[in-house]
């Protein structure tokens, strides 16, 4: 377990208010931020800012062939060289399977489409497209814009293309791991471990000074997990039980589905238009 040692060095390493991003190398950056009052715990909310230009995501999944075991966070960024990596989304009982639509490439975690309203879309098939999207399927054609890409992970969506909290308001509190897209494109991978209505979280997020344009939920409670090892930093943020929202940390869960960031080094080529699409 986390010993409660560690975690207060990381509560205490929140930089100056007046300077709130913390650069940890080219592309990649991190932010201590306040989050609404009154929650148990350290009341921060963990935000690592990651430019496409200088990092790929990469979907890593316990289900792909070689793999056949979960990790946490911290490990699967371990054994890839990551220097970031968030939950992936919600998963089934089979501690393997998506609950909605995961596909990569190269491997399919689950090819049916739920109800949910938003899909990251990264690793582009063609040139002249952004590396990475949030689909909303209210206001945009999904499968013409998918299709486009090989990497898809859909989820619960919390900020609309109108940039908008679409959470439904509820008293259930619980840590959350959630995916976001700024006004540059650039993504940002966020952790409350602080109890709040996440409909409340989602205000904060669109209060705070992050231009965030979109956003989808990919895990809550003790399973809600972000790691990120660059520079001279390393942190591990790691949720709570809903019914203790405040005690120490305890060990990450080994998940089967995560997000990573990983250093870039050269374009993937583009594969020719319809590969890496998963039969609907």
């Amino acid at each position: 377990m986390l010993a409660a040692a560690l975690w207060a060095a990381l509560a205490l390493a929140t930089p100056p208010s007046a300077a709130p991003w913390q650069r940890l190398e080219a592309g990649l950056e991190l932010a201590w931020l306040d989050g609404p009052p009154g929650a148990p715990g350290d009341g921060k909310i963990l935000v690592v800012r990651i430019d496409p230009a200088h990092f790929e995501l990469r979907l890593l999944n316990a289900s792909a062939p070689g793999e056949g075991g979960l990790h946490t966070a911290r490990a699967w960024a371990e054994r890839t060289g990551a220097a970031a990596a968030i939950n992936a989304g919600l998963y089934q009982a089979d501690y393997l399977t998506s609950v909605s639509q995961m596909r990569s490439r190269d491997h399919v975690n689950q090819r049916r489409v739920s109800r949910e309203k938003a899909f990251l879309a990264f690793d582009p098939l063609e040139p002249g497209i952004p590396a990475v999207r949030i689909v909303d399927r209210e206001c945009e054609d999904v499968d013409r814009v998918t299709s486009r890409y090989g990497a898809l992970v859909q989820s619960i969506r919390m900020v609309s293309c109108q940039r908008q909290n679409v959470w439904a308001e509820s008293p259930r509190r619980a840590s959350a791991a959630a995916i976001g897209l700024d006004g540059k494109g650039r993504i940002l991978f966020v952790h409350a471990r602080s109890a709040w209505p996440v409909h409340a979280l989602v205000d904060a997020l669109l209060a705070l000074p992050l231009d965030l344009r979109r956003a989808m939920y990919v895990e809550g409670g003790p399973e809600a997990q972000l790691y990120v090892r660059a520079g001279k930093e390393e942190l591990e943020r790691v949720g709570a039980f809903e019914s203790a929202p405040g005690a120490a940390p305890g060990e990450a869960w080994p998940v089967p589905n995560v997000i990573a960031a990983i250093r870039r080094t050269g374009p993937r080529s583009p594969s020719p238009r319809g590969a890496g699409r998963s039969p609907r």
